[in-house]
């Protein structure tokens, strides 16, 4: 398994509207840079990722699940590159992790939230996601 985190602005698709989705999931649409673009080609069926909220928040505030692999945006114009993967919700954190919690935490300073802060879709290394989570409050 893998895992990764992904972006949102909590105004266009909240942690709430994700939960809503239920087990049917949503497709992650609207990634619109190629590196984002090609961590979503490589995600897998059964992979986690932390459901981030940016611009004000700026937190990790749940857990969601890859539960189909990548396929074309349904968003995008004909032709153009972009692909999406659907995620269901898994969990929320108990306690949210914000950046600020992640940047004062040294073992987590070459995250990629750290050092990539713009990349909307970023992977996330075992050891990282273990000690997030332990900050969030699931063990």
């Amino acid at each position: 398994m893998q895992y990764w985190l992904v972006k949102t602005e909590p105004s266009a698709w909240s942690w709430d509207d994700q939960r809503k989705a239920g087990s049917k999931g949503e497709p992650w649409t609207g990634v619109r840079n190629h590196t984002a673009k090609q961590n979503l080609a490589k995600m897998h069926k059964g992979d986690q990722a932390f459901f981030y909220h940016s611009v004000d928040e700026k937190s990790i505030v749940g857990l969601v699940e890859v539960i189909r692999e990548a396929y074309p945006d349904p968003t995008a114009k004909p032709g153009e590159p972009w692909v999406v993967v659907d995620m269901k919700a898994i969990a929320p954190l108990p306690h949210p992790v914000t950046l600020a919690d992640i940047k004062a935490e040294s073992r987590l300073k070459d995250m990629a939230l750290v050092k990539l802060s713009r990349l909307s879709v970023q992977p996330v290394t075992a050891a990282e996601w273990t000690l997030v989570c332990r900050m969030g409050g699931i063990a």
